[in-house]
């Protein structure tokens, strides 16, 4: 499952599984103040497990613009207000697996689906990124090559976003099937 954060305690929650996934793998750490939503992964217990970050993408001021030239991709060219910035994909060790992921990925899709986003940008460990190819068969495309970036090397990639919520049939992994079901936990 999934939640959106909407509290101080739950945004404590993000920030401690991100900054605590960060300092294990060893990144440097890099807080946001402009979000469109954060995300939380909800174990079937009710454990947060995870979190992901859709930030606003403005059209050359993104710090990830210094990594690859996103500005210069036609499809972002073409309407940067449908494009944003996931970030802050993390899981914690003990509960990585596929679940956690599906659930993540889930929020993204109701994200860019609930905001009219086409694309989303990102920044992605080479394991990751092969996971998310293979594994979970995410329409995505490669923005420039891997490179060392705060603490690992990362893969800039664009996510085609728009085909996966007008075809969720193709996506056996997805745990919502419209924008208004985001299997959200109650409020504790």
């Amino acid at each position: 499952m999934f939640k959106s954060v909407k509290s101080e305690w739950e945004l404590a929650m993000f920030n401690s599984i991100w900054v605590s996934v960060w300092e294990e793998k060893g990144y440097e750490l890099e807080y946001t103040n402009q979000v469109v939503e954060r995300f939380l992964a909800v174990s079937d217990d009710g454990k947060y497990v995870g979190t992901s970050e859709i930030k606003p993408y403005l059209l050359g001021h993104n710090e990830i613009e210094s990594v690859a030239p996103f500005r210069h991709h036609p499809k972002i060219i073409d309407d940067p207000t449908r494009v944003a910035e996931i970030d802050k994909i993390a899981i914690l060790q003990h509960f990585r697996g596929q679940q956690p992921i599906s659930d993540l990925l889930s929020s993204a899709v109701y994200c860019a689906e609930k905001y009219n986003f086409r694309y989303f940008i990102s920044l992605l460990e080479p394991v990751f990124y092969r996971a998310l190819r293979i594994t979970f068969h995410i329409p995505m495309e490669k923005v420039g090559g891997k490179q060392f970036y705060k603490g690992d090397d990362v893969i800039p990639v664009l996510f085609d976003m728009e085909h996966i919520y007008q075809n969720k049939k193709q996506y056996d992994w997805l745990t919502y099937q419209n924008s208004s079901d985001n299997r959200a936990m109650p409020a504790l």
